[in-house]
């Protein structure tokens, strides 16, 4: 038994996305089926829609910053009840059963965790759709409870940019005392500043882009510095325990090596690939400084994230818009032309 869903979906690389109805299966036992009320754009679903990656296998139904309500649940649901609000991120399953999964890290799982759109289920091996759609049927081991009071749209970018950089700032213990910089000022980058700034460290935003500061600091940055600058760079010579770079494209990271502290950490948050220029390794070996990277979050780092903002009324920034709109989105996104998420209301869908 399945039931029959509407969405949008991409056909091929070069296909505007467009309506499309689709099959959900049946809740399993341990299934939640959820009502989608609003759903983020990440560059992810852009990147996938038009196999940047080269691994989209069309028909593509984006979207993994779901928000939804509780329809119904199976049989040996105990954890969500019907009308409950809930999230689904980037995961809809791993094996459970390696290394990773055990340790509450699904998203490093040894087999790859299933994702939400562009994977295959593991039990049924159908092709998962995304949020992008009335419905989605998820295991309740990666449904995610939303906390009473958190605006639902605003929180459904914390189901990736929130979590993306919750991350590395919980695993290298950001906090008071703790000097931690952003580098960028976007979808992920305003999150980092907002949730480093809660978590009690001192804050600064790199950027490329004169005239951010005001924004920077509403957001939660305590400073500013402009990395083409060659006097503002060196201010700030090793000062830093964490860098969260945010860039999604290939870029220098050289220039902000000498401002992390001993024994600090530079972690890429946003950008995948082979990096050019090369890492000069001097500063490294001079410093017990590391180059590393994060890759969203697990199934309970993410409720722990969604808690805490729920405790300091953290949401991303957005612009709310209607399905009809989502190509003029990823236009304006690809322009960097939004502040700082797009977040679809699944209701235009019966428009």
């Amino acid at each position: 038994m399945t039931m029959n869903v509407r969405g949008y979906a991409a056909q091929s690389a070069k296909d505007a996305l467009a309506p499309f109805r689709f099959e959900r299966r049946d809740a399993r036992a341990d299934d939640v089926v959820i009502e989608i009320l609003y759903c983020g754009v990440c560059h992810s679903d852009l990147h996938t829609a038009r196999n940047d990656w080269g691994d989209s296998v069309y028909p593509v139904v984006p979207g993994h910053e779901v928000i939804g309500r509780v329809a119904s649940v199976g049989a040996q649901v105990s954890r969500f009840k019907a009308g409950d609000h809930v999230g689904v991120g980037c995961m809809v399953d791993s094996c459970r059963q390696c290394d990773p999964c055990r340790q509450g890290l699904e998203q490093y799982c040894a087999q790859f965790p299933t994702l939400t759109y562009n994977a295959r289920d593991r039990h049924d091996h159908r092709p998962t759709y995304g949020g992008y759609s009335e419905r989605i049927v998820v295991s309740e081991q990666f449904v995610l409870k939303l906390p009473d009071g958190l605006d639902p749209a605003g929180a459904a970018p914390l189901l990736c940019a929130g979590i993306t950089t919750w991350s590395p700032l919980r695993h290298w213990k950001a906090g008071k005392g703790s000097k931690v910089a952003v580098v960028g000022l976007g979808g992920l980058g305003h999150m980092a500043l907002k949730l480093a700034n809660a978590l009690g460290a001192e804050v600064t935003l790199f950027t490329r882009s004169p005239g951010k500061e005001a924004d920077a600091i509403r957001l939660g940055a305590h400073h500013v510095v402009l990395s083409t600058d060659a006097v503002q760079m060196e201010s700030v010579a090793g000062q830093f325990d964490l860098i969260i770079d945010t860039v999604p494209y290939v870029h220098d990271l050289n220039p902000y090596l000498p401002t992390l502290s001993i024994s600090g950490t530079l972690v890429l948050v946003g950008y995948l690939g082979p990096l050019d220029p090369f890492v000069n390794s001097v500063p490294l070996i001079m410093g017990r400084k590391s180059v590393a990277g994060s890759l969203i979050g697990g199934i309970a780092e993410t409720q722990e994230m969604l808690d805490f903002c729920g405790q300091h009324g953290i949401t991303s920034d957005i612009e709310i818009i209607k399905m009809q709109e989502i190509n003029a989105a990823y236009e304006r996104m690809l322009k960097s032309d939004v502040k700082y998420r797009f977040v679809i209301d699944m209701a235009s869908l019966n428009a």
